[in-house]
């Protein structure tokens, strides 16, 4: 995609606000950024609830995050595909009211099948906006698009971090139906996006395919490593995000408002690690962060498994996490630039297939384990991934700086 085509058509209603095209794209899209992670992960929180009420085993438990992570991440280059190909801004902007109103609908749910259900169709929203919005986030600004898409991942994943502890404390007062309430910004930022996110220039002409295989051929060894990066960063990042809170109600015997805000303290480390990932891609280069990222994380958090689960070894925790996610901007950005006329693409497998079939995989996997042994260890086990993630990175190109 050249440089010209990404840039877009300012609105007329917006002129006097002084914004660009691109930084009111990065606006919009971040927002819905937020709480499209937000409902993504509300499942931390809502699962042990479900688990009461539904008599789930952790197996079972298991396997509904599973299947969140397949709709809504797995399936994510399919949507990547549809909206490089169509360009139509409904893939994004109708996201938040689909996530938010069938995922906040789970405690409704009268049945383990009904709660796969809305789960899936929930998976369903989360997966449809990340290509596009990841694909268009940048596309108006020309220059420092590692530190906007740092912005961008960053609010998501603050959105993430806040979930348990916003959920945590609408099911408090109100009861685990009452998190349907959560579902009304959804509506909100959909009605924003709508009226008035620009669409980006079509490069090749109205109605022309955007989908090329050749340029992703072309790169396949470095996306290959990217990939398997991602892949093994997230078996860590998506089991804990989803176990966490459970492991420490179920097995610590925290509260469940104590365990959810530890919780979001772990997920808020790694929206601040992905601000600051992206910025230190810009002055050391992509290569040295992605390496540091694996090779310094994996100590901080085999403290707190290992050694200490109190307040100091929370904070180390935390501090793990931060570190462990300093590769998510990078990795976008690198891909993107990598192969820029399929950028919808490749974002959609950084950030979502990647991510969705290491969650698909390890969340029953990790669920299974438990019920044959404790989470402690089947938590504690998947810290043998960031080393073997560290020894496949150092084969990425050194010439990988953006």
């Amino acid at each position: 995609m050249s440089s010209q085509s990404r840039v877009l058509p300012h609105p007329a209603a917006l002129r006097r606000l002084g914004l660009s095209p691109g930084m009111l794209t990065l606006l919009l899209l971040s927002a819905a950024h937020f709480f499209i992670d937000l409902y993504s992960g509300a499942l931390a929180v809502l699962q042990p609830l479900l688990i009461d009420k539904l008599r789930l085993s952790l197996t079972q438990a298991g396997l509904l995050g599973g299947l969140l992570v397949f709709s809504s991440s797995v399936t994510q280059p399919l949507y990547g595909y549809l909206s490089d190909r169509w360009r139509s801004r409904l893939f994004s902007a109708l996201s938040p009211a689909i996530a938010g109103i069938f995922i906040s609908a789970l405690g409704y749910a009268p049945s383990y099948a009904w709660a796969l259900a809305l789960v899936f169709l929930g998976g369903a929203g989360v997966s449809a906006f990340h290509p596009q919005g990841s694909a268009w986030a940048t596309a108006g600004l020309e220059r420092h698009r590692a530190r906007w898409m740092a912005v961008f991942i960053s609010t998501g994943t603050l959105g993430l971090a806040l979930s348990p502890f916003i959920y945590s404390r609408i099911v408090a007062s109100g009861g685990l139906e009452s998190a349907l309430w959560a579902a009304i910004p959804g509506f909100l930022v959909s009605a924003l996006l709508l009226t008035l996110m620009p669409v980006p220039d079509h490069p090749l002409g109205a109605g022309a395919p955007a989908f090329d295989w050749a340029p992703l051929r072309a790169v396949r060894r470095p996306l290959t490593i990217l990939f398997l990066g991602v892949f093994l960063r997230s078996a860590v990042q998506i089991t804990y995000t989803q176990f966490l809170a459970l492991y420490l109600n179920k097995e610590r015997g925290f509260p469940l408002s104590q365990a959810a805000l530890v919780l979001t303290l772990y997920l808020t480390a790694g929206a601040l690690g992905g601000f600051i990932g992206g910025n230190l891609s810009e002055r050391f280069g992509a290569r040295r962060v992605i390496l540091a990222s694996f090779l310094y994380s994996t100590p901080f958090m085999s403290y707190f498994f290992f050694i200490d689960q109190g307040p100091w070894g929370i904070a180390s925790l935390a501090l793990g996490g931060l570190i462990l996610l300093f590769t998510i901007p990078v990795n976008v950005v690198v891909a993107q630039e990598l192969a820029p006329k399929q950028a919808g693409t490749v974002s959609a497998l950084m950030m979502g297939f990647a991510w969705g079939t290491s969650g698909m995989l390890f969340i029953p996997l990790t669920g299974w384990v438990a019920d044959h042994s404790s989470l402690h260890f089947a938590l504690s086990l998947l810290l043998v991934f960031p080393p073997i993630g560290y020894w496949i990175s150092r084969s990425l190109p050194r010439e990988a700086h953006r």
